[in-house]
């Protein structure tokens, strides 16, 4: 016989638990009912006062599950210290809670960058993230990092492949693994996230344009990299547009270093230009050095606009104008078509680009050019 007000019996002699409040809260330590044994799906089930299949519903992150439920739930497997066993769940569904990416390049802003905000996008979609970095783009390394990142029975993979012979290796890819690629050019039957970097390149150098700049040099960044052809092409289509001649091009390799090498040349060729759109932030830094020890004042005598919006551009002297690159939302949109390739691999297309726009910042390392100011 139940007493009244004591919580129904569940057939083992234990009364059954509708809330975490009350006489119906476990006190003291949390533990499972069994004693010191680690807490199992049915524990968090009977302590929120639920069923074992709505448990697995929140901890999936099932979209019919009521607000109050899912707290519930949330506040009972964190009372019990309930873990998931993500080696039964994958035996189960063949998935697990990682994501692999396979990373070329990771000392360079961009790429930490895009894998940070990797990391950050998965998390808020309860997956972890496993990553094998490539030394290099040969077929073998792609190949041997994408084996590692299957040994760790990863759901899917992001590919952050800047180069474009990146593209030739990730046709290596197995069929069965879905696949989502940044800034991955035109690789066939795998969708890419990209930031619109012609637009980006054309927003800067339409920036020199405006404040009537006719001499507009450009420092590009590394050759094999999809984002240096892109820059490169915006500013060449919007001197075009513009009338204007692109005939003053230094070669870069993202570093400070070559913009300061730039930035020598251009004092050696008795400074051509008055503005420079260059390739990234750090060789912009380079080349403000460099100019600025030939004697050439920024932005009074030369403007300078970057890409990437490092954390350091506000701080420079002069503040850096410069496209800034939203990664943050790179890396949701990533993660999102990549879920989405997991969930259903027969409903997603593989051949379209998803682009994330660039934003113009500007700041005080660019003005009229000399003999144009009031």
């Amino acid at each position: 016989m139940t007493a009244l007000g004591s919580p129904p019996l569940d057939g083992t002699g234990r009364g059954t638990h509708r809330g975490l409040t009350g006489s119906a809260a476990v006190s003291g330590r949390p533990r499972s009912q069994a004693g010191n044994r680690p807490a199992v799906m049915a524990d968090v089930a009977r302590l929120a006062g639920v069923s074992a299949q709505t448990v697995s519903r929140v901890l999936n992150d099932h979209p019919h599950v009521a607000e109050e439920t899912r707290t519930r739930v949330h506040a009972a497997m964190e009372k019990l210290g309930y873990r998931r066993n993500l080696t039964v769940r994958a035996l189960v569904t063949r998935r697990t809670d990682t994501i692999g990416v396979v990373a070329f390049d990771t000392g360079l802003y961009g790429p930490a960058s895009t894998l940070f905000s990797l990391e950050q996008a998965a998390r808020e979609r309860g997956y972890h993230v496993h990553v094998a970095t490539v030394p290099d783009l040969s077929e073998q390394g792609f190949s041997d990092a994408v084996e590692r990142l299957r040994e760790h029975s990863v759901s899917g993979v992001v590919v952050l492949a800047p180069q474009r012979s990146a593209v030739r290796v990730m046709a290596g890819l197995p069929t069965d693994l879905p696949a989502v690629a940044v800034e991955g050019g035109a690789a066939p039957g795998i969708t890419s996230v990209v930031i619109d970097q012609v637009g980006g390149a054309v927003q800067a150098t339409r920036h020199l344009v405006d404040l009537g700049h006719r001499r507009i040099g450009h420092v590009s960044g590394r050759e094999d990299w999809i984002e240096a052809a892109a820059r490169l092409q915006g500013w060449q289509q919007t001197l075009a547009a513009a009338g204007l001649p692109a005939d003053t091009v230094l070669p870069g390799d993202w570093s400070a270093r070559s913009g300061y090498e730039a930035g020598l040349s251009l004092l050696a060729a008795g400074v051509p230009v008055t503005g420079v759109f260059v390739g990234n932030d750090h060789m912009a830094l380079g080349m403000i050095r460099a100019l600025a020890e030939g004697g050439v004042r920024i932005p009074e005598d030369v403007s300078v606009v970057g890409f990437d919006d490092i954390a350091e551009a506000e701080y420079l002297r002069p503040p850096l104008t410069t496209v800034r690159q939203d990664f943050a939302e790179v890396g949701r949109r990533c993660v999102d078509l990549l879920l989405r390739r997991i969930e259903d691999p027969a409903g997603t297309s593989g051949d379209d680009a998803v682009v994330v726009p660039a934003a113009l910042v500007v700041r005080a390392s660019t003005a009229p050019p000399p003999g144009s100011r009031p």
